[in-house]
């Protein structure tokens, strides 16, 4: 059973909520896949630095990806609600006066350069200079949250309400919470002991497609998805990690990563002959950068559930079997390029080739 309501169960109001919001997550979409992919490359370039490709195996479930930390990499924890996360929620959500986006407080918060004037309507979705403002907060770390505004006068108008956000839920509180509705405990995450309980949080990590015990930022996107269910309402979390090199973007849809790949031309013939398009046509809507002997791409695997991560139908309690996946790869596309709206993403079967 969903935590949300799907569109059939909405009222008048509440459907054009959600189709506002999700009109303004498309746009969101295209912004940070080209802010964690796109940007994070030419970064590279600018420094004179090869980029590290991420390898296949790095986008199957259960993947563990290589230790290593990426300088030029950018790093972001953005979370994109449907409607306003009540005052309640701050205990584990810490968005408090201090943390909104105000001049008084860019001003002060050492990490932030602001020049020029101050535009009070940057911080709405609706706003020419929303993506100018995202680009200058998106380096501050901890959290981003976009929400409804309640104070405004425009119906269902979204805005960046907080910076600096904070998430404070503990690990082992999310583990019990999706154990139980999963139905492997009953009411207390060390009811079936120590050993048991470290398993139903490794799984924890398997069911948002990470590594058990990655840090930071990763971790705090796991624990807000896993938090915000306790809403009424749907949400979008988006992560990048200077390790993964990829866009983690998790919502009601499920998980998603997304990353850059580099395709030979060889391998291109064969996609542009498989899916009739021609070479010309391809080149200028799906690749970000071609040098001549590969073509550099966006590749985007979105991933389902098994039934051992979806509640049984008979809701009887089962045991935890650590062999068991509970993630699958559900599909694989190249993704269009930024700006490019009339080109759909391209199947590619590539993560077990």
């Amino acid at each position: 059973m969903a935590f949300w309501s799907i569109r059939e169960e909405l009222s008048q109001v509440n459907r054009l909520r959600r189709s506002c919001y999700e009109l303004f997550r498309d746009d969101l979409d295209q912004f940070m896949l080209n802010h964690a992919l796109v940007k994070s490359y030419q970064a590279f370039v600018d420094h004179g630095q090869p980029y590290p490709f991420i390898e296949k195996r790095e986008l199957k479930p259960r993947a563990r990806i290589p230790g290593i930390e990426y300088e030029y990499q950018k790093t972001f924890l953005v979370i994109f609600v449907e409607d306003t996360i009540p005052a309640t929620h701050k205990k584990y959500i810490r968005f408090f006066d201090i943390n909104k986006p105000t001049q008084k407080n860019l001003l002060q918060s050492k990490a932030l350069t602001l020049s020029g004037k101050f535009d009070r309507t940057q911080k709405y979705l609706d706003s020419v200079h929303f993506y100018d403002f995202m680009d200058v907060l998106l380096p501050v770390d901890y959290a981003l949250l976009i929400q409804r505004d309640p104070n405004s006068h425009v119906t269902n108008r979204y805005s960046l309400t907080h910076y600096h956000v904070r998430i404070d839920w503990p690990i082992a509180d999310a583990a019990e919470n999706l154990a139980i509705h999963l139905r492997y405990i009953s009411k207390d995450l060390y009811e079936k002991g120590d050993k048991y309980a470290e398993l139903v949080q490794r799984k924890l990590f398997e069911y948002y497609g990470m590594p058990f015990m990655v840090g930071g930022r990763r971790t705090a996107a796991m624990v807000a998805a896993q938090y915000l269910k306790r809403l009424p309402f749907i949400s979008t979390v988006y992560v990048g990690s200077s390790e993964s090199r990829a866009l983690y973007r998790i919502s009601e849809r499920g998980m998603s990563k997304a990353a850059l790949i580099c395709l030979s031309n060889e391998e291109v013939r064969q996609i542009v002959e498989t899916h009739k398009i021609p070479l010309r046509s391809f080149r200028k809507n799906y690749v970000v950068e071609y040098t001549g002997k590969y073509s550099v791409c966006i590749f985007q695997a979105t991933y389902a559930y098994t039934a051992h991560a979806r509640p049984p139908e008979d809701n009887k309690l089962r045991e935890v079997n650590p062999d068991l996946n509970w993630l699958t790869v559900d599909a694989e596309y190249i993704m269009p390029k930024l700006g490019v709206a009339k080109y759909p993403p391209i199947d590619l079967n590539l993560i077990y080739t």
